[in-house]
Parts: structure tokens; sequence; C-alpha cells
């Protein structure tokens, strides 16, 4: 990583101005909690039936070859590892500390970041120890939750305003500044 300046299509894109620095960050942060609650509610009644499935009797092996019961104790017995996943990701958002983070500090768990890529398109995502991965849709913004294990979250956490920071992501290489911090 190194420092960077703020450049001129920053400020034709609005980010400077603080356009998209509008958003809620208690709303990213509920409607992040709202996603994870809802899958977790769908899982957990998936993987009951599943296990119910498993052990009813005409799930039993009818031969020696006969391997659905087994089959089916593999997927409820994987449900149950995806619960325990999604579980222990609602109990680290709901102990997470969104408190605004001062731009002279570096980012961390909780910060909401503006990027502009090297085209001058804008991005903003949210630094959250759980429940990465899928874009939210917060007051007409698109926010990306980003963890520490994944590519992008590694590269913003510990960086700057203004740093410049390059990650290889699905697409290719991407660079990024990091034009806002909140």
């Amino acid at each position: 990583m190194r420092r960077g300046t703020r450049g001129v299509a920053a400020v034709r894109s609005g980010i400077a101005s603080g356009m998209d620095r509008s958003v809620d960050k208690s709303r990213v942060l509920e409607a992040l909690r709202a996603r994870v609650r809802t899958a977790l509610e769908g899982l957990v009644g998936s993987q009951r039936a599943t296990q119910a499935g498993a052990v009813h009797e005409e799930t039993r092996a009818e031969d020696p070859k006969d391997t659905r019961a087994t089959e089916a104790s593999y997927l409820a017995r994987g449900l149950a590892q995806r619960v325990e996943e999604l579980e222990h990701a609602s109990a680290l958002l709901a102990a997470i500390d969104i408190g605004d983070h001062d731009e002279d500090r570096s980012i961390g768990i909780g910060a909401l970041v503006g990027l502009e890529d090297a085209d001058g398109d804008e991005s903003i995502v949210f630094v959250v120890p759980a429940g990465g991965g899928e874009k939210l849709e917060v007051d007409g913004a698109l926010i990306r939750p980003v963890t520490p294990s994944s590519p992008l979250g590694a590269a913003v956490i510990g960086s700057r305003l203004d740093d410049e920071i390059e990650v290889s992501l699905p697409g290719g290489r991407q660079h990024f500044t990091i034009e806002w911090i909140r």
C-alpha cells in the first residue's frame, strides 16, 4: 500500500462532497443482522426437516448397499454445522461497535469505507467480523459487507484515508483509493 492523493474524479463523482457518506451505519448493520437472522431461520427449518428425515423409517436401509440413511445423516450434519456458523456470525454482529472511525486512524472492524476504483467508479464497503458476501441496499446505496478473511477486507483493514490498495478479485487485480472513512 502506498499513500495517494485524492483525485479529481472523486470530486466530480460526489464522494468528496459527502453524498455517499450520508448512509447511516446503524441501518447498514441492522440490515446485515436481519439478513443473517433470516438465513439462520430458514436454515434451522431445513436442518430440522433433514434431521427428521434421516431417522424416518422410510429412510432405513432395505439392503446393505442402500445408503439413503447415511446420506441423509451427512446432509443433516452439514446443515447443523452451517447453523452453528450463522449463530456465531449473529453473535459477532450483535457485539460489534460501529462508532465513527476517525479519518486519521487506520481502518478496522465497524468502519464504513468509500472506495474509488481506477475507472473512477465508487463503492462502499462495511468492515465486519462476520456476515460478509452479498451486497446490501441501504438508503439507496449498495454496500458490500467484507470480513478480514476476504481479499478486499484484508486489503482495507489497516489502511488509511487516501491510501491506494491493490486486491486480487475474481475479475482480476483491482486498484482502489480510500476516499472516506466513517
